[in-house]
């Protein structure tokens, strides 16, 4: 099974992305929605971080908000918070990659947002990087009413740099230009790596 790891910065297109793929019958493991179901109620980081992060949890459920101010421009505190998400995140991993095997898939997709960050390119098969330029990026964080501007920055400041993903990368995929660019040369990698 060829893993693809699909990675690139905030508003980079992964979600766009993603979903060429799932179209396309390949299965997508999502990190960002694993993060999401551990901090939701009931979830299993909910309580090691209201533990390290008093106030970041409100009934029952991680305030993403609050645990955003709690660690941007902290790195110890962002540290902190890394040691009880990226093992949750590994296990499920594993798990996706697990099932795509045993379902007789011949690819399957790893969306990780910090791929690189974490040294995950060694998980992977083909790194695939989506990239558009700073203005379109700042862009389409600011559409999505989240964040302030000063966070979005210090998110972007914290994550590796477009132009090294980049080099890094075995295919890139610009988002930049228009979604129905990006979807096609999607589908045409999808096509060369099934051949």
């Amino acid at each position: 099974m060829i893993v693809i790891g699909l990675t690139g910065g905030i508003g980079m297109g992964k979600s766009t992305a993603s979903g060429v793929f799932r179209r396309a019958g390949i299965p997508v493991f999502d990190a960002d929605a694993t993060v999401h179901r551990v901090q939701a109620r009931g979830g299993r980081a909910v309580r090691a971080i209201g533990a390290a992060f008093p106030g970041a949890v409100q009934g029952g459920a991680v305030d993403r908000g609050r645990l955003r101010e709690a660690v941007l421009g902290r790195p110890d505190a962002l540290r902190v918070l890394e040691r009880i998400l990226h093992p949750m995140v590994r296990e499920a991993e594993r798990d996706f990659l697990a099932r795509a095997r045993r379902g007789g898939h011949r690819i399957a997709v790893l969306d990780i947002p910090l791929l690189l960050e974490t040294g995950g390119a060694r998980r992977v098969d083909h790194l695939l990087v989506v990239s558009a330029p700073p203005d379109v990026q700042r862009h389409r964080v600011r559409l999505r009413g989240r964040m302030t501007d000063a966070q979005a920055a210090a998110v972007i400041a914290r994550q590796m740099p477009d132009a090294a993903k980049r080099r890094r990368a075995d295919t890139v995929i610009r988002t930049g230009l228009s979604r129905h660019f990006a979807q096609r040369a999607l589908r045409r990698l999808i096509r060369e790596l099934r051949a």
